[in-house]
């Protein structure tokens, strides 16, 4: 939930308000997707919600915890074990194997999911050993979903995933993003300047000038595999 949230950064003589009083409250295992034009608010939102960034003023909550106020050492732990971030390039690291990408990031947290077998549930159980170079990007970027995923974070943020996705690989990446979602229970926050991604979304959120300006609902949300651009 956030309540009241604002951001403002000051620029010397200007102040830059990036977000502006937004009040958001997303049920669990409900996929929102966020749109908007650059500079609307849309990553400085994902940042605040993941811990990178803090507000201004105003209130998060995340799984019960309040994140507002956390000092250094607790605003690490929250990212570490609370959020699992899925960005638009991969960042992969070269020198590992998929399933080494992968155990990194579990060895991070206390309870963590196993690595194989979220590998498997991508559709990566044949590729687990190749390193990153022997991997296409829609494989690498699901790499990065796995890696995401396995440290069993109640919300994960998506900042253009399909980004550097041909079409057929952005579908296959969506599919397992809705999966994380809808089927493990997860809050899925996904930024996209790809306006028909809105269609497979619970709650579509539109952004302008650091403000929500619309909160709506999906009846009827479509599969990702029926979604043409």
């Amino acid at each position: 939930r956030l309540l009241g949230v604002t951001k403002t950064y000051d620029m010397g003589q200007v102040q830059v308000h990036a977000l502006r009083d937004a009040n958001l409250a997303i049920p669990v295992g409900k996929l929102l997707v966020i749109l908007g034009p650059s500079g609307s608010g849309k990553t400085t939102l994902l940042n605040l919600l993941g811990g990178i960034d803090r507000a201004t003023s105003g209130q998060i909550f995340i799984d019960g915890l309040e994140v507002t106020n956390l000092g250094e050492p607790d605003l690490v732990k929250y990212r570490r074990n609370k959020v699992g971030f899925v960005f638009q390039f991969f960042n992969l690291i070269p020198s590992l194997t998929a399933r080494e990408n992968v155990e990194l990031a579990a060895e991070l947290v206390p309870d963590p999911l196993n690595p194989v077998v979220v590998l498997e549930k991508v559709g990566l159980g044949d590729r687990i050993d190749h390193f990153p170079s022997e991997l296409s990007g829609g494989e690498q970027q699901r790499v990065a979903v796995a890696r995401a995923l396995v440290k069993n974070p109640p919300l994960v943020l998506c900042d253009e995933p399909t980004g550097e996705l041909d079409y057929a690989t952005g579908i296959s990446v969506l599919e397992v993003i809705s999966k994380a979602c809808h089927v493990d229970r997860r809050v899925v926050l996904l930024v996209t300047h790809n306006a028909v991604i809105a269609e497979m979304a619970d709650i579509v959120v539109r952004l302008s000038g650091g403000r929500i300006v619309s909160f709506v609902e999906n009846p009827r949300p479509k599969p990702a595999r029926e979604l043409v651009w």
